[in-house]
């Protein structure tokens, strides 16, 4: 187990540079004194390993050395079909070369190992979309990627629902969640932000360049900024009553919030319910959410949610009760 990860903090160090006792920690699951020890032992092994102090310091490999350790086992040997999703490289702009340098480590496989990949391209497959959804196109994407990986500054005209705005922007990575691309980037030494890709109406590249920050890790920046993100979506509170079937399908609607009722459960008054609380955001936006719930759901608190609730029932009730117009499909005046 050791020995797997002194190979794997080598190989990590060799392709990413400097980096951090507690990123290679939070990495490999250890705690920083484990990865203290395990560079000693690199370094009495006679790797050239050292660690740099500073603010931009940590842990590095003596610049030009290159360690040979580079053999696939079998089942890494196997799992190189899976190693890259082709939609991802396609969207990048990289799809034909992503395909020829898998075709170069097909081909470098023994012929076991190689046989065993083959198996498994033929056999798995893998879909990054949610059901019912359709690719946001992005054509601007393969010129956000370029930028990315050359540091380069960026103009782009953004659109949300504020409007439209310019940002000169420091892009930092590009992130796919749930079939829909993020940029990462920073504005003018800020905090990085996320913009959605689709969004953007245009951007031009710099020719102006900028330092990347040694401490950014894009793994770690990513789930924070989510889970920082759904904390100010849904930073209030309901008190609902719900069915088991309304337990069912708030899990498929919202998972997130499904978690939270269930650490929040209680028994109800009412037989084969349960009381607890969910995060909600503002009462007109939750309560449509809600009403995908049916008769499943009963909020109990706050009153502005079920009023929200209320007012919508009653406009769903009074287009119901028009018959709709033969000769246009729409509802018409008359009662039901």
């Amino acid at each position: 187990m050791r020995s797997s990860r002194l190979l794997s903090i080598l190989m990590l160090l060799q392709w990413r540079g400097c980096l951090s006792a507690t990123v290679l920690a939070r990495e490999f699951e250890v705690s920083v004194r484990t990865i203290y020890r395990d560079v000693d032992a690199l370094s009495a092994s006679g790797v050239p390993v050292y660690a740099e102090r500073g603010r931009q310091g940590g842990i590095t490999l003596h610049p030009g050395y290159r360690t040979r350790l580079t053999g696939l086992t079998p089942g890494e040997a196997e799992s190189l079909p899976l190693a890259g999703i082709a939609t991802v490289a396609r969207d990048l702009g990289l799809g034909a070369e992503a395909a020829a340098a898998q075709l170069k480590l097909m081909a470098s496989l023994p012929v076991d190992a190689g046989e065993g990949a083959l198996r498994i391209a033929r056999r798995f497959h893998i879909d990054p979309l949610p059901w019912y959804h359709r690719a946001e196109t992005a054509p601007c994407l393969p010129e956000l990627a370029s930028a990315v990986w050359r540091e380069r500054c960026i103009q782009i005209d953004y659109e949300n629902w504020q409007g439209q705005t310019r940002h000169e922007l420091e892009p930092l990575g590009l992130v796919l969640k749930g079939g829909l691309w993020y940029l990462v980037a920073s504005r003018r030494g800020k905090p990085p932000r996320s913009y959605r890709v689709a969004s953007i109406r245009s951007i031009t590249v710099l020719e102006r360049t900028f330092s990347r920050p040694a401490s950014f890790d894009l793994a770690v920046h990513w789930p924070a900024s989510v889970a920082d993100f759904e904390r100010w979506l849904m930073k209030d509170i309901a008190t609902v009553r719900l069915s088991a079937e309304g337990c069912r399908i708030l899990r498929a609607v919202s998972p997130m919030a499904a978690e939270q009722v269930e650490a929040s459960s209680r028994p109800s008054t009412r037989e084969h319910w349960i009381e607890a609380e969910m995060p909600i955001e503002t009462p007109e936006y939750s309560a449509r959410q809600l009403l995908r719930l049916g008769a499943e759901v009963e909020v109990l608190a706050p009153a502005a949610l079920r009023l929200a609730l209320q007012q919508e029932a009653r406009a769903v009730l009074a287009l119901y009760r028009q018959e709709p117009d033969p000769g246009t499909g729409q509802a018409g005046s008359g009662k039901a």
